[in-house]
């Protein structure tokens, strides 16, 4: 029922092509025509031509076209006759098609039997062997029969509308009436019976113009059904009667008697051709030995020694195929079951993603009034209260900021740069953060850094920073009147490559073995009595092993309890050896003038924007503020600011896309992208946009004035240096 394909051969003898081309154009002709008869005596011809030029390749595609032939019949032995024959051909032959086409052969017999999986594998082999454009378009069509079955109906439907349309110049018309007939089926599979009346009809109309007797049965049968469900029984009853002339047509008699021994006529022939010549060879050995008789036993005992090794080794293949199909079966069942997971993944990090970003906004309301509520000299009484807030406000931002971590790792979501950077000002800059804490805890923090390391290193600050303030955080939590080191080691040097040496170490209270195992795990931090008196996620480890992974490191720990503990790890990094030492010029936010400056503040959330608005008058910065981003873009035009504060999510067009708009007329004023950040932004993407710079929310007072500072008085910065 699914195999059309158009023949394509190679002859040996030129001569005899074009004869050879005409016997297999009338084949095809017959065969949509269904008339078998006429089909097997082309076929035969064939045959006789390609014995009688020792043409290989054109009996292969004759053996191919007699299985084909067959299967469409039902005939599945006299099909696996003919394919075993083609099997032996083809292991002395380099013939692409020919092995492409043996390919869709065995997937069509697959299918046949129910095997779907291992049908789908073997078209997609086919398809690789050989570009011929029948061949691809049978696959399409024999890949629809498969998607049906197993439900795949949209994907079976665009296969089928691909071949209503196809060019292919032998068999465009009868492909057409399959796609149509096929689309029928899966029409009413879906219960869309017009749809299915209407693909019938133009299978039916193709049917009968180019005498595709089969076909012709298949549409009155179609339609039959369709308007018996639909009600429509006057219709039904014309289709159901057109059915009965065909059945009781003297053609359609003359063919089923044919039918029933036109098979085994045909596979009789061949076998017995194939003992003829069988026995033409043991008489020719006969008469050059002397022992015939023993060389006959022997040549019978061999030829049963070979049936009995073929028809177990067709069993063995059963077996098999049967056993080979279940796999498929059991791999696609794990498929599933892996992308329910990652879907399960995925909806799990999307709705981390969604909180945490929506915990920020209400949490810089409550840190900025903090802020401004400290700043306004409260009474002693209330600042105790006020501290506890703000206390209890960084805790709950550091707790947000942890876990957006953990998911982007988990999501895939972050890669290291590789951008210049100094190694030691990222290190002394974390100690220079975290020197307060040391300080409350009456704990020494020391930075031990070897100067041979080169000046200029290739990697990722950021990500380095990330992953000594959760170390030295750490530490520095678990270490009262104590010492914690930062030690950097340079190993080795090659040309531009240094692998580095680093430690982070403590003489706190220790970790013993047993917490050891699973201190690196999320939300681990060695036992309860741990976390209620040290406080803290458990997080800032699990944080520092997955980054190390981003750069093929791994982190190692030592300690005892009572004693201390020891995290080291090793990093390879690439250098600038021509870097030469220069001197930073850096401003503290102390040292910016900001009076006088006129802010432009685009926010949609009311309370930030009083927040905000309050933050820059503490500076003496004046401001105007945009409700969205379309009222950004017109306040730009028509006003003179010297920097834009602009939110990243608002209604309507976002923060990104108004940047790019202001880009257009303004290249020069300083954009600070204000972004509660989630898991799907990223900040690459804010610079393109255009933005200088980019402030987290909620922010810390001293860095939104940094930044505010750096990004206006730059040009004056540089002019100084």
């Amino acid at each position: 029922m699914f195999l059309c394909i158009e023949v394509s051969f190679g002859q040996s003898d030129v001569s005899s092509t074009a004869k050879v081309q005409e016997i297999f154009d009338e084949f095809m002709v017959y065969r949509h025509q269904n008339k078998m008869e006429k089909a097997l005596e082309t076929l035969d011809q064939a045959a006789e031509i390609a014995e009688n030029n020792e043409d290989a390749k054109l009996l292969l595609d004759t053996y191919h076209q007699y299985a084909r032939l067959f299967l469409e019949e039902g005939d599945r032995e006299t099909t696996i006759f003919y394919w075993d024959r083609a099997s032996i051909l083809l292991k002395d032959l380099a013939y692409s098609y020919g092995q492409a086409f043996h390919n869709y052969l065995d997937a069509a017999l697959r299918f046949d039997e129910g095997n779907n999986f291992q049908s789908l594998k073997l078209l997609e082999e086919s398809r690789k062997l050989s570009n011929n454009r029948n061949l691809g378009n049978n696959i399409l069509l024999l890949e629809a029969y498969i998607f049906t079955n197993i439900e795949k109906y949209e994907d079976a439907i665009k296969n089928l509308h691909a071949l209503i349309v196809n060019s292919d110049d032998k068999e465009r018309a009868y492909l057409a009436t399959k796609a149509n007939l096929q689309l029928s089926k899966i029409s009413m599979e879906l219960n869309d019976l017009e749809e299915g009346i209407i693909h019938s009809q133009a299978a039916l109309e193709l049917a009968l113009k180019h005498g595709f007797f089969k076909e012709v049965k298949a549409s009155n049968l179609s339609l039959s059904k369709i308007y018996e469900i639909t009600g429509e029984y006057d219709q039904a009853l014309k289709y159901t009667k057109e059915l009965e002339k065909i059945r009781d047509s003297i053609f359609n008699i003359e063919k089923v008697q044919l039918e029933t021994k036109t098979a085994d006529k045909i596979r009789f022939e061949h076998q017995m051709n194939e003992i003829n010549k069988l026995t033409a060879k043991n008489e020719e050995l006969s008469e050059s030995k002397s022992r015939s008789e023993i060389t006959l036993i022997l040549t019978s005992a061999f030829l049963t020694i070979i049936s009995l090794l073929a028809v177990s080794l067709f069993r063995n293949n059963q077996i098999k195929l049967k056993t080979n199909d279940l796999l498929y079966t059991k791999n696609r069942e794990l498929e599933l079951a892996r992308d329910s997971a990652v879907s399960a993944m995925e909806a799990k990090t999307n709705f981390l993603s969604t909180v945490t970003h929506e915990l920020r906004t209400p949490l810089y309301a409550v840190t900025g009034l903090t802020h401004l509520l400290l700043e306004e000299n409260p009474a002693d009484h209330q600042k105790e209260h006020l501290k506890s807030l703000k206390f209890s406000g960084d805790y709950l931002l550091n707790f947000i900021n942890d876990i957006l971590q953990i998911n982007k790792i988990d999501a895939d979501k972050l890669e290291p740069l590789n951008i210049e950077f100094k190694l030691q000002k990222v290190l002394a800059d974390v100690v220079d953060s975290l020197q307060q804490n040391a300080n409350e805890n009456n704990t020494t923090l020391v930075l031990d850094y070897d100067p041979n390391i080169p000046l200029q290193l290739l990697g990722d600050p950021i990500k380095i920073s990330q992953i000594f303030m959760n170390l030295v955080g750490n530490a520095l939590k678990f270490t009262k009147e104590g010492k914690v080191e930062v030690i950097a080691k340079m190993l080795r040097k090659e040309e531009d490559e240094v692998k580095l040496y680093f430690e982070v170490k403590d003489n706190g209270i220790g970790i013993s073995e047993d917490q050891q195992k699973n201190i690196f795990d999320s939300f681990e931090q060695g036992s309860i009595q741990i976390n209620r008196e040290y406080g803290g996620t458990g997080l800032g480890l699990t944080i520092v092993k997955s980054l190390l992974g981003l750069f093929g490191s791994k982190i190692h720990l030592e300690s005892e309890l009572g004693h201390g503990s020891s995290f080291f790890f090793e990093l390879d990094l690439k250098c600038d050896t021509n870097a030469i030492d220069d001197v930073a010029f850096e401003l503290n936010s102390d040292e910016f003038d900001f009076k006088g400056l006129h802010l432009l503040i685009v926010e949609d959330n009311k309370i930030n924007q009083v927040i905000t608005k309050k933050m820059l008058t503490k500076k003496e910065i004046t401001c105007d503020i945009a409700n969205n981003g379309n009222e950004a873009i017109d306040l730009a035009k028509t006003n003179t600011y010297n920097a834009i504060l602009m939110d990243i999510h608002m209604p309507g067009i976002s923060g990104e896309e108004a940047t790019r708009q202001i880009r257009k007329f303004d290249q020069d004023i300083p954009i600070i992208a204000l972004t509660a950040i989630s898991l799907d932004d990223s900040l690459d993407s804010f610079y393109e946009a255009g933005c200088n710079d980019v402030v987290t929310k909620p922010f810390k007072p001293e860095v939104f004035y940094q930044k505010i500072g750096e990004n206006i008085f730059r040009k004056k910065m540089e002019g100084l240096v």
